[in-house]
């Protein structure tokens, strides 16, 4: 029986002999630090430039996987904002039901994630002391409602930003950017398993190869073909 993940692999080595050396030594140097043991999570956002930073911030403090809920608002991505940074990770959004929001928490408690609140207006965490014994989804909600109490009552946890003026929140986009520096910051000096295991890594390294590579489904068609005729036509 033919390894899919095998076949992932070596689909990444063929096709990453159409990239520059120096590009491939980057995403070896930029796939080490990919975590998805922290992930966000944003709750209806509106605003298409706060939307677009959060992704541009997310993905350059390594963080692989970024979950949309989109109950009322669609969530709409700004490339003069996000620089191209959203073609680096992986976007997941929950648009479908009825239930946006209670469908993704369900999904990330089922692999393992803990749901912890962002809220200005709850006793919780501060960022120092945040725990990182378990893998954690950051929550934020939009700008005018804040979290959902879908949110708020599903949560295991809460943390509240620092705070020392009259202003009641931080605009979105940089509450992420706060929480994701400090909690990024302590997990990297952690002795907490945090990278992305092996399959997680080609995956996702194949993936940049295709967004990197023009004609790239014509050179996986190529291969796939060669493949398949020299593992006797199992795939």
């Amino acid at each position: 029986m033919i390894d899919k993940s095998d076949i992932q692999k070596q689909l990444y080595y063929y096709l990453s002999s159409f990239i520059t050396e120096s590009r491939k030594k980057k995403f070896e140097e930029i796939i080490a630090k990919r975590t998805r043991y922290i992930t966000v999570v944003l709750e209806d956002i509106f605003q298409s430039h706060n939307a677009s930073a959060v992704l541009r911030t997310a993905e350059c403090l390594g963080i692989q996987d970024v979950h949309i809920i989109e109950n009322k608002n669609t969530y709409n991505i700004n490339p003069k904002v996000t620089l191209g940074s959203a073609k680096w990770i992986n976007i997941i959004r929950y648009n479908d039901l009825a239930n946006n929001t209670e469908n993704c928490i369900f999904k990330l408690k089922k692999t393992g994630y803990r749901i912890i609140a962002t809220c200005p207006h709850r006793e919780g965490y501060t960022l120092h002391k945040f725990p990182l014994d378990s893998p954690a989804a950051f929550v934020f909600g939009n700008e005018l409602e804040g979290l959902s109490d879908i949110v708020i009552n599903a949560a295991d946890a809460f943390v509240k930003l620092p705070m020392y003026g009259f202003t009641e929140s931080y605009n979105i986009s940089v509450a992420v950017a706060i929480t994701l520096s400090e909690i990024i910051d302590k997990l990297h000096t952690s002795s907490i398993r945090w990278q992305l295991n092996e399959d997680e890594k080609y995956k996702i390294l194949l993936q940049w190869a295709k967004n990197t590579i023009k004609h790239s489904k014509i050179l996986e068609k190529e291969f796939l073909k060669n493949y398949k005729n020299e593992n006797n036509n199992q795939i």
